[in-house]
């Protein structure tokens, strides 16, 4: 199977054309040339799942368009999407804010999806996706690291939780890249697949590894890419894996940091 992960920074591009008529104006008027060009890419991944970070439910930055749905018919895939801020958040108040959340993309059979929420941090959205064998966890962690921090133990015991083979994937907001989810994959028995730790952002000259695809017993990974595309900040990440096992019925093994 292949999952691809992709923040798509609400499609609204990079470069000198997100900075006109004034900076940053593309986070307010969009780019629907953009999203066009990253669900062309998307489609010729070929992916099985896609977890998307940073995509526009349907603002008027979209035209009212929801990103999600609209990659997920492109490619024939189930949605899941959801406001990526706590439900009490002034957030979900604001225009085109209210609109910015997560999203799974499934092509196999979808047994269950859950919406878990972070007790800190503005970003607190988790997408369980609960497929036959195995289970994916998308999350957008905070830029805090305090709030990092108490977020990796509720995700931990979420994981703990899910008896099935599980993969959590998602921007980590690592600024000291997997040195600083260390422990965190340790406790909770998870690999990195990226094995050489190729930097994921910024896009136009990659120096961070702020974007993870974590693992746990019972997946093996055949296949790791970094596309170098530059339709976002961020590059997306593809990762070839098949399901080999079923997890410990006890605690959590010890993983190790790839």
């Amino acid at each position: 199977m292949r999952l691809m992960l992709y923040n798509i920074r609400y499609g609204t591009g990079t470069g000198a054309q997100f900075h006109l008529p004034v900076p940053g104006a593309g986070m307010v008027l969009g780019n629907q040339a953009n999203l066009a060009r990253i669900t062309e890419f998307i489609k010729s991944q070929a992916p099985d799942i896609v977890g998307l970070i940073e995509v526009d439910c349907g603002s008027i930055r979209s035209r009212n368009v929801n990103q999600a749905e609209a990659i997920a018919e492109a490619l024939g895939h189930y949605s899941a999407y959801q406001c990526k801020y706590g439900a009490r958040s002034l957030n979900h108040r604001l225009p085109i804010v209210r609109k910015q959340g997560n999203a799974f993309l499934a092509s196999p059979r979808v047994a269950g999806e859950r919406f878990h929420y972070f007790e800190k941090g503005i970003k607190r959205l988790i997408i369980e996706l609960e497929l036959d064998d195995f289970a994916v966890f998308l999350v957008h962690l905070s830029l805090k690291y305090r709030h990092r921090h108490f977020q990796l133990r509720h995700l931990y015991d979420l994981i703990r939780e899910q008896r099935k083979p599980v993969i959590v994937a998602g921007d980590f907001n690592t600024f000291w890249g997997g040195h600083e989810i260390y422990l965190f994959m340790q406790a909770a028995g998870l690999t990195s697949a990226n094995t050489q730790g190729l930097p994921s952002y910024p896009s136009h000259a990659p120096r961070r590894e702020l974007d993870f695809v974590l693992y746990s017993e019972g997946i093996e990974v055949t296949g790791f890419e970094v596309p170098q595309v530059r339709y976002s900040d961020h590059l997306p990440l593809v990762c070839d894996f098949e399901v080999t096992g079923t997890r410990s019925t006890g605690t959590v093994t010890t993983g190790r940091q790839a």
